[in-house]
């Protein structure tokens, strides 16, 4: 759109002819006419004389007009290049936020990523422990290990017999181990204790095993989807600049 058209569309959204037009701005007839068909173009004083009278704002009148027009024939007109350097500033503004924006979204992309691949929110290792039984009051930790031994002891002692000594380890078997095997997403050390009835378990590292659990792979997915964004939102941004360049060259 020319400025003549603007002025014109501008006339006939407020349903007035050319004469109550031209009253209203305080020109000729005549005058508007030439600047309607674009056989004139206002001075800077002229411009700002159709501001007022009209109460818009420069940006307001020249909006629509065509960049070319206005970095040519319009250019003298002081408003007018105040309006094209803040077009200018605001893209420039436009360009830094979606910089701005398009790196965060790459860079909290690959935070998630890398929280995901490492287990930082969502454990990726399941750990398997085992308890042998319980551990009464009194007696060591090791008793589980120890006891065969001390009855071996007992035997080479010729404190028991060998028979006795096998019916006791038997009789320990049957009664005492109680194997217990529990599976954590936490690492609890190479051994942990849990209270039980008249003692305590002791539970040792018997596996460790990756499995990926299904939240880590949503966060890898969220993450890779982030980091298409951003990169997606640059390559927006510089195709709508260089077609925005493109179209102003060529009008």
């Amino acid at each position: 759109m020319n400025f003549g058209e603007k002025l014109k569309q501008i006339r006939t959204d407020k349903n007035l002819t050319q004469p109550q037009f031209a009253e209203a701005i305080g020109i000729e007839q005549s005058y508007l006419s030439k600047l309607e068909n674009d056989k004139s173009q206002p001075s800077a004083d002229m411009f700002s004389t159709i501001v007022k009278s009209l109460q818009l704002t420069p940006r307001d009148l020249l909006a629509d007009i065509d960049r070319t027009i206005l970095q040519s024939s319009l250019r003298h007109i002081p408003e007018v290049s105040q309006f094209l350097n803040g077009e200018v500033q605001r893209r420039v503004h436009d360009t830094r936020k979606y910089v701005w924006s398009a790196a965060a979204a790459c860079l909290l992309g690959f935070a998630m990523m890398l929280a995901a691949n490492d287990g930082i929110f969502f454990a990726n290792n399941l750990y398997k422990y085992k308890s042998q039984g319980v551990i009464l009051d009194g007696e060591s930790d090791q008793i589980f290990e120890q006891f065969p031994k001390i009855e071996s002891l007992k035997t080479a002692a010729r404190a028991v017999t060998a028979q006795e000594s096998l019916k006791s380890q038997a009789d320990f078997e049957a009664n005492r181990v109680k194997v217990q095997t529990i599976e954590v997403w936490g690492n609890r050390g190479g051994v942990f204790f849990e209270p039980a009835s008249n003692g305590k378990r002791k539970f040792e590292l018997a596996d460790v095993a990756y499995v990926h659990p299904m939240q880590n792979k949503i966060l890898q997915y969220l993450g890779a989807l982030l980091m298409f964004s951003g990169f997606l939102l640059v390559v927006v941004e510089w195709r709508m600049r260089k077609a925005g360049g493109g179209r102003h060259v060529a009008a």
